[in-house]
């Protein structure tokens, strides 16, 4: 899954997020009578269902249950899940982005997980905390995501690969030429942006005392974000970035410059490795590379996880489930088929993983990296930091104002919305 594609669906507001909370389903006693004979469906993500056929066959032998796959997209399951739930035709388990969970658990759609704490240590504490929520645990962590560097071996060798971003600037300067590129990454889009703009002391929101997101703390627009956003102008502005690559349609040019062997370098995630391989390019990948200065460049890390709808009719079944796939065993397993990071922490040192180059780029990666918010106020941040970020990268706005009109667009919005929640 693509990870700039992950936030494409509209949020509902908070008035119908309340009343779907209130209309969820309670757990009653009737719901704990014996599974035997019960079915339940997990909605996996797509083309990924391989990972857990051999877990849910051991699981449907040893409760004497049925478990039904099927395959969505995994951003958009929360946005079914919110129709095929109260209609009695939607998952028991389900898979989602760690971003969505404050919004799913603000409108009632997914439950409480009762897990041990030996259970919760098994993961990476970043990987764990994307799935709490007020202290409290909604999923479990199935795999682990983030930004890393793709470099062209025919174009460029591991030797000659610039370290910082602006080395890559003098590199693209002397190597683009219209037709090819040297760097090229999605900078248009605060997905990708923030790892420059964080490298810099920009951030999406600041902590309270307790370490949790701040929403009424916003740092899209301070000093450190504006300076990161006038270096990634830099990159527009000089012909670095061909025009294809705003917008809508610019993950598409990004990844065909690339597979056509036109641009040295990209920025992409492990999404993009089995599609890279298939295209014949003989590719390596590496942690992102620092700025001037010191600091290495963020990015978010993206979590996937299990999760227990609360419309599930065996509820306490389906958390047995989600903790049976997400154990370390079958996360191992599911690794092997999928090539997808696992997010238990002792498979993180597992020479089996660890000997592909993608494993071990976004494991160091992971360490400069930040989890992505998972507070609903999130929702309002992707739109008017992207719309800001095309205009900065399109000419038509000084990076500053153009940050500024972001924050006070976030700002009305998460007011408007979220005040009350």
């Amino acid at each position: 899954m693509k990870m700039v594609k992950k936030y494409a669906g509209v949020m509902l507001c908070a008035a119908v997020s309340l009343s779907l909370a209130a209309c969820g389903p309670q757990e009653s006693s009737s719901e704990k009578t014996s599974s035997k004979g019960s079915e339940l469906v997990v909605w996996e993500d797509k083309e990924k269902s391989i990972g857990i056929k051999d877990a849910v066959a051991e699981f449907e032998k040893e409760h004497d249950v049925k478990v039904k796959v099927v395959e969505k997209p995994y951003a958009q399951q929360i946005e079914d899940l919110r129709m095929d739930g109260p209609a009695g035709t939607g998952p028991d388990v389900l898979t989602m982005p760690g971003d969505q969970i404050g919004t799913a658990v603000t409108e009632g759609l997914i439950k409480e997980l009762k897990v041990e704490k030996d259970v919760q240590s098994l993961y990476t504490d970043a990987s764990i905390q994307s799935q709490m929520v007020d202290q409290k645990l909604y999923g479990l962590p199935k795999a682990v995501e983030t930004t890393v560097l793709f470099y062209n071996k025919d174009l460029i060798s591991e030797d000659e690969l610039p370290q910082t971003l602006e080395e890559w600037y003098d590199y693209s300067k002397k190597t683009a030429d219209g037709s090819k590129f040297g760097f090229l990454a999605l900078f248009d889009q605060i997905y990708y942006a923030q790892s420059v703009m964080g490298g810099y002391g920009g951030y999406i929101f600041g902590k309270d005392k307790d370490g949790n997101d701040d929403p009424s703390d916003l740092g899209i627009n301070n000093e450190g974000a504006v300076k990161g956003a006038e270096l990634i102008q830099k990159f527009y502005q000089d012909g670095l970035f061909p025009a294809g690559i705003v917008g809508e349609q610019g993950i598409n040019v990004l990844e065909s410059l690339f597979t056509e062997g036109k641009a040295a370098a990209i920025i992409s995630g492990p999404w993009n490795v089995e599609a890279f391989s298939k295209a014949g390019i003989d590719y390596g990948i590496t942690k992102l590379p620092k700025l001037e200065n010191g600091k290495n460049m963020s990015s978010f890390i993206g979590v996937k996880s299990y999760n227990v709808s609360a419309f599930s009719k065996h509820a306490e079944l389906a958390q047995e489930l989600a903790v049976f796939l997400a154990n370390e065993k079958n996360s191992k397993k599911r690794y092997e088929q999928t090539k997808e990071v696992p997010a238990v922490q002792s498979l993180a040192s597992d020479t089996a993983i660890m000997k592909s180059e993608a494993a071990r780029a976004v494991t160091e990666q992971s360490r400069f990296s930040e989890q992505t918010p998972n507070i609903p106020e999130m929702n309002e941040i992707w739109t008017p930091a992207d719309s800001a970020l095309q205009t900065i990268a399109t000419g038509k706005a000084d990076p500053k104002k153009a940050l500024d009109q972001a924050a006070e667009t976030a700002k009305g919005q998460m007011k408007a919305k979220h005040s009350g929640t």
